[in-house]
């Protein structure tokens, strides 16, 4: 996974409240697409009308915004059901932090697991961050201090759980940090054999 630390580039505002992750990623692309190819086809209800043109109106097809890392919404971004690829599929445009009010509690789960920063601010400050960025002025995203720069230079803090910060900045999902204690897992298997033998069909050596 991708560590993430210092983010500066275009926000691009989205600011619509309850974006589902039917709307972030349809379940058909899922059965026929790579997930390397998934971001193609991310937002595409809201990207491409109805004969398949981009609709030049989106926030998302402006020149200004392609590829913008950042992504500014409303309130309960990502509900719906659970589709980790909705995740996927916003990468692969090129975002790597969402800030919102509000996101689906699955939704914020998945971000961790796959690289991408969902950022809780209240929503009077997405707005008012959302006018500064409308003509593509850059923000800065530094997880390492946790916090968030605007265009104008005002620096705002942003809460994010300890262990899901660290995880972010090394580059881990949950498995990688368990296997940060590996020795220890191991330490304790060798014990427990010893107090436990009547537990054990495979030695905890066998992994190896």
């Amino acid at each position: 996974m991708q560590p993430f630390t210092l983010v500066v580039g275009a926000a691009a505002p989205l600011m619509r409240a309850n974006i589902d992750t039917d709307v972030i990623i349809r379940i058909e692309r899922l059965t026929s697409l790579p997930s390397r190819q998934l971001g193609d086809y991310a937002l595409e209800a809201l990207r491409f009308r109805p004969d398949g043109s981009e609709d030049e109106d989106f926030v998302l097809n402006r020149p200004r915004f392609r590829k913008a890392p950042v992504l500014l919404a409303g309130s309960n971004f990502g509900c719906g059901s659970s589709r980790e690829a909705a995740v996927v599929a916003l990468m692969g445009m090129g975002v790597r932090c969402v800030i919102a009010p509000s996101f689906g509690d699955i939704f914020y789960s998945n971000c961790f697991q796959n690289g991408l920063l969902p950022v809780e601010l209240p929503l009077v400050t997405v707005e008012a961050l959302a006018m500064q960025c409308k003509n593509g002025a850059p923000v800065r995203i530094d997880l390492v201090a946790a916090t968030v720069t605007t265009p104008d230079g005002t620096m705002i803090s942003f809460e994010i759980d300890p262990l899901r910060r660290q995880a972010l900045l090394e580059g881990l999902d949950d498995i990688g940090l368990t296997l940060k204690d590996d020795f220890v897992i191991r330490q304790w298997q060798v014990e427990d054999r010893t107090r436990r033998p009547w537990a054990w069909t495979v030695s905890p050596e066998a992994g190896k």
